[in-house]
């Protein structure tokens, strides 16, 4: 028997208080404030309906360390701990403490572990909403204050080390990642340029995909893929360069792909180029400098057959690839270990999370 199961049977042997919410706490909106107002540089962030912040405000009315649900909107029923002061507008349900035979921060771990069921609860045919009565229904256990308080130390301790675990892992991709340009930017040498894309390079176009049916080529948009189809439109090694969008965000792909028309493909001559070297080195231009439009970034053919490259001989472009490919896996690597790291952490948070609010002995009260 572990302390806390230690505690339960000492301070609650006929069994655990059990009451709805709306006997615990009140919820209340906030007030609105016109999004044309908003700042992207003021001090205090604007919570309404959505996950992250609608904007920015250099005045708050609700103060730091306090639970807040989603009123409307997709993720309305969404549960979050408010950590510093913001403003919370009229989307956004401000959940407040009304008994002192509960602690706060046990209602926050408890209202998270709701949160699936209360955007179940959504309604509406439009934007959808979560009503107070839905909210007020649930039912929530409250054991003595010893042991909310050892439950909140057992809980709070996976939250925080996620968020450490998170923090160093992004610490280390940031730092890998200046590393990896710093190199690729050294060996790709930018003084030295001797031929432009066109000698090396054919741009093609993108097209439309619809008419084939589902398959298990990737189709490539500016975002990355998009679909699968059954046809492709190239099978070799090529750069993809978005024609529209991302402009700045390059793909390259080594087996058969199909390419909509918000991107280009490349035709590269290989007894010039080493299709992975010609990757590299426009990644090195920013193509983003070269946007022609005011409006949604956007690259010609013509702006991009005339982008000057350093083009070495086979055998060195071989030896500088080899070179940043151990540098780009280990981003890669960083960066795919980063989510899987996260969701792990977060997934032992929920298994202890709905261990410890379950108790076998329940007395209901109204």
């Amino acid at each position: 028997m572990n302390k806390l199961d230690e505690l339960i049977e000492k301070l609650c042997p006929n069994g655990i208080k059990y009451y709805t919410l709306d006997n615990v706490c009140s919820i209340n909106t906030g007030t609105q404030l016109n999004k044309s107002k908003l700042l992207d540089n003021a001090e205090y962030p604007v919570i309404n309906g959505g996950i992250a912040p609608s904007g920015y405000w250099y005045e708050y009315n609700t103060n730091k360390d306090t639970i807040i649900i989603s009123q409307g909107g997709a993720s309305a029923g969404y549960v979050n701990f408010m950590e510093m002061p913001f403003w919370a507008g009229a989307h956004c349900y401000i959940v407040k403490k009304e008994s002192d035979e509960i602690i706060y921060r046990y209602l926050y771990h408890f209202l998270k572990g709701k949160e699936i069921i209360l955007q179940q609860c959504q309604q509406g045919a439009g934007i959808p909403s979560l009503s107070r009565k839905a909210i007020y229904e649930l039912v929530i256990p409250i054991p003595p204050l010893e042991i909310q308080s050892k439950i909140i130390q057992i809980l709070d301790n996976f939250t925080t080390l996620s968020t450490t675990l998170s923090v160093e892992l992004l610490k280390e991709l940031k730092a890998r990642k200046k590393q990896y340009e710093y190199y690729r930017d050294k060996l790709i040498n930018k003084n030295n340029k001797n031929a432009i894309l066109s000698d090396i390079v054919k741009i093609k176009n993108g097209k439309d995909y619809k008419s084939y049916g589902n398959g298990n080529i990737p189709v490539y948009g500016s975002g990355g893929i998009i679909a699968y189809t059954s046809k492709y439109a190239y099978e070799k090694a090529s750069v993809l360069i978005p024609r529209k969008g991302s402009i700045n965000k390059l793909y390259y792909v080594e087996t058969p792909f199909w390419n909509v028309d918000t991107i280009f493909y490349t035709e590269i001559n290989t007894e010039l180029a080493i299709p992975k070297y010609i990757y590299y080195c426009l990644e090195c231009e920013h193509l983003e400098k070269l946007n022609v439009a005011s409006g949604v970034p956007s690259l010609t053919q013509k702006v991009l057959n005339n982008v000057k490259l350093y083009i070495p001989t086979l055998d060195e472009q071989s030896k500088i690839v080899n070179r940043l490919d151990k540098l780009y896996n280990l981003i890669n690597s960083i960066s795919e270990g980063l989510p899987a790291e996260i969701e792990t952490r977060q997934k032992q948070y929920e298994y202890y999370r709905n261990k410890l609010l379950t108790f076998d002995k329940l007395t209901y009260l109204e």
